[in-house]
């Protein structure tokens, strides 16, 4: 350039630029503006639009996300107590079944031991008056034999014996009694 400036006779100052320069530089400029907001710039302005949304539906999701884990947390926490209260009334109802139970057998034991408390006194009772039926047959035999021993005559008779043995049984039960 400073050749065809210095053909030109003048010559040229360095820092004010060639006129021609300063038109293909604006040309090329704006061709370069052009290309970058007609292709450039609209695919940088997707992309960015893209990211935005991808944060913001990723945002979104994970608020999502968090709203739906904290509804299940809460309803597995229900869920926990409800069952703690369905243990806790299982449990109790044992304890309330177990204590019906044991009342129930305590009343049959009782009921059985009463049963054979009785059988055992209404048992004695028979036995005793077996043995005291018995006791009168041989007091009453001995007694007529003694007393005939001591008489000196025999009390054989069979009708004489028993009125005689239950005149004395009966004084010495009178005996006995006072």
């Amino acid at each position: 350039m400073y050749l065809f400036a210095a053909e030109g006779g003048a010559e040229h100052n360095p820092i004010i630029p060639l006129w021609q320069e300063i038109v293909v530089g604006t040309v090329a400029f704006a061709l370069l503006c052009y290309v970058l907001m007609k292709f450039v710039f609209p695919r940088m302005e997707q992309t960015f639009q893209a990211r935005v949304e991808a944060i913001e539906g990723g945002i979104k999701r994970a608020e999502a996300a968090q709203a739906e884990a904290n509804q299940l947390l809460e309803q597995y926490r229900a869920q926990l107590a409800e069952a703690r209260t369905d243990a806790a009334r299982i449990r109790d109802d044992a304890r309330a079944d177990a204590e019906g139970i044991r009342q129930d057998v305590l009343a049959k034991a009782r009921e059985e031991s009463d049963r054979i408390i009785a059988a055992g006194k209404e048992q004695l009772a028979a036995e005793r008056a077996t043995i005291v039926r018995e006791l009168r047959t041989e007091v009453g035999t001995l007694a007529v034999d003694l007393a005939g021993k001591i008489v000196g005559e025999s009390l054989a008779d069979e009708a004489r014996r028993k009125g005689t043995v239950e005149r004395f049984l009966t004084d010495l039960e009178s005996t006995g009694a006072r």
